[in-house]
C-alpha cells in the first residue's frame, strides 16, 4: 500500500503554517446550551486538536429558528467567551481552529424560539419553500416553510462581518463561509432557489453576487485567513441545477472567490447521503467536483471532503488535485483521526446514533460525543 506521509507534510494556510493535512469538517453536534458553547464542546475539540486544521460546527451568525435548535452562535459577548475557552485549549495542544460562519435562510422555521426571539421572519433570496425537513421539537414535526424574501441582503452581509469581528474576539484563526448543503450561500446561487429582479438575482454574476460579497466582509477581519465550503453537486435542502447551470454558476463563483485572497477553498464531491429523495427524486447533479473545478482555482489551498479516506487523500495531494483533504463523519466517530491515519488503523468505531445529532434528553450529552475510544497504539 502507497504511503500516506505526504499528508503529514506541513501546509502554509493564509498566515498559519499546519502541521498536516487532515482537517476536520465542519460537523453539527447540537450540545450548545440556549446558543452558547460549553465546557463538554471545549473537550470534545481538544479531543480533535491535532487535525492539521479544525473547524467549528456550524456556527449562527445571528439568532435562527434552525432545526438544530441547540447549535451554537457568535454573535453575542457571552458566546465569544465561550468561544475562547475553546480556541485557547485547542492552541493550548498545539491546534489551529476556523469558525464556520453560518447562515440558513430558508431552512429556519418561524414557530422556532429562536426565530421568535429574533423577532424577524426567516428570510431567504426569495419567497420560495424549499421541500423536506423535519422540526421534530415543533408540535407536528412540520417542514420548511415559504419565506420571506430579503429586502436587503447587505443586512445579513453586515451580520457576517460582525460575526467575523466576534471570532476574531474569540481567538479563533480563520474563518470560513458555510456556502455548501443548501443554507443562505447557496440558496442565492441557485437558479430555483433565487428568482429575484434585482442585482443579487438572475444573472450567474448576480447570483453569484452576495457569496462574494460575504467574503470581502469576512476578509476586513482576518485577511488572508478566510476560507469557503462549496457543495456544487446540490441536493441536501432543495438546491440543484441542471448540470450546465452548475458548471457555468460554480464555475464562475470559484474564479472570482480565488481572485479575493483566501486560504482555501473546499469541494465537497457527490454524496448520496445528502442528496435526500424528496417527491420521489433526488435533487443533486451528480458530477466529478475535482475535475470541475479544481482547475479554476489558482491561489486558494484547494481541500476536497466527501467520503475521501488518508489513502485516497494521499493520491489526491500527490497528484496535485488537493492540497489538504477534509474529513466530516470519521471526526464524529473517532477522535484521534490524524493517530489512526498515521499508523494504518482502520476507523472501526461504531456510531452511537442517539448521540450523534441533537442528542437532547435521550441520553447524557457525553454519550457518542466525547466517549468514542481511541485506537490501540504499541
Amino acid at each position: 500500500m502507497p504511503s500516506t506521509n505526504v499528508l503529514f507534510t506541513p501546509l502554509q494556510l493564509g498566515d498559519v503554517t499546519l502541521p498536516n493535512r487532515i482537517f476536520m469538517s465542519a460537523l453539527t453536534r447540537d450540545r450548545a446550551v440556549d446558543t452558547i458553547p460549553t465546557d463538554l464542546m471545549l473537550d470534545y475539540y481538544v479531543q480533535r486538536a491535532d487535525a492539521g486544521l479544525v473547524v467549528t460546527e456550524g456556527t449562527l451568525i445571528t439568532r435562527q429558528g434552525t432545526e438544530w435548535q441547540d447549535a451554537p452562535g457568535i454573535w453575542n459577548e457571552e458566546q465569544v467567551q465561550g468561544w475562547k475557552k475553546i480556541t485557547n485549549a485547542v492552541h493550548a495542544a498545539g491546534g489551529h481552529m476556523y469558525c464556520q460562519v453560518w447562515h440558513l435562510g430558508r431552512v429556519s422555521h418561524p414557530d422556532a424560539p429562536q426565530q421568535i426571539l429574533a423577532g424577524v421572519p426567516v428570510y431567504a433570496p426569495s419567497a420560495i419553500s424549499a421541500k423536506g425537513g423535519k422540526f421534530r421539537f415543533l408540535p407536528g414535526a412540520p417542514g420548511y416553510v415559504t419565506p420571506t424574501e430579503l429586502p436587503d441582503p447587505w443586512v445579513i452581509i453586515k451580520q457576517f462581518k460582525e460575526a467575523a469581528v466576534n471570532a476574531k474576539a474569540a481567538g479563533f484563526d480563520g474563518v470560513e463561509l458555510h456556502g455548501a448543503n443548501g443554507y443562505l450561500i447557496a440558496q442565492f446561487l441557485d437558479n430555483t432557489a433565487n428568482k429575484r429582479t434585482d442585482k443579487w438575482g438572475g444573472s450567474v454574476g448576480n447570483r453569484a453576487r452576495f457569496g462574494l460579497e460575504a467574503l470581502k466582509v469576512l476578509k476586513e477581519v482576518f485577511g488572508s485567513n478566510v476560507g469557503i465550503k462549496l457543495s456544487p453537486c446540490g441536493g441536501y435542502n432543495d438546491v440543484g441545477m441542471p448540470l450546465q447551470d452548475t458548471l457555468d454558476t460554480f464555475s464562475y463563483f470559484i474564479t472570482e472567490a480565488d481572485k479575493l485572497g483566501l486560504s482555501y477553498i473546499t469541494l465537497v464531491r457527490y454524496s448520496e447521503g445528502f442528496d435526500p429523495v424528496i417527491d420521489g427524486k433526488r435533487r443533486g447533479t451528480d458530477h466529478d467536483v475535482v475535475a470541475s473545478y479544481r482547475h479554476l482555482i489558482k491561489n486558494a489551498k484547494v481541500v476536497v471532503n466527501g467520503g475521501v479516506l488518508p489513502q485516497e487523500g494521499a493520491e489526491l495531494v500527490e497528484s496535485g488535485k488537493a492540497d489538504a483533504i477534509s474529513l466530516g463523519f470519521n471526526y464524529v466517530t473517532h477522535p484521534d483521526v490524524v493517530k489512526r491515519a498515521k499508523h494504518g488503523k482502520p476507523f472501526d468505531n461504531i456510531p452511537n446514533v442517539p448521540g450523534l445529532y441533537g442528542a437532547g434528553k435521550k441520553v447524557h450529552l457525553e454519550v457518542g460525543y466525547t466517549d468514542y475510544p481511541q485506537a490501540v497504539y504499541n
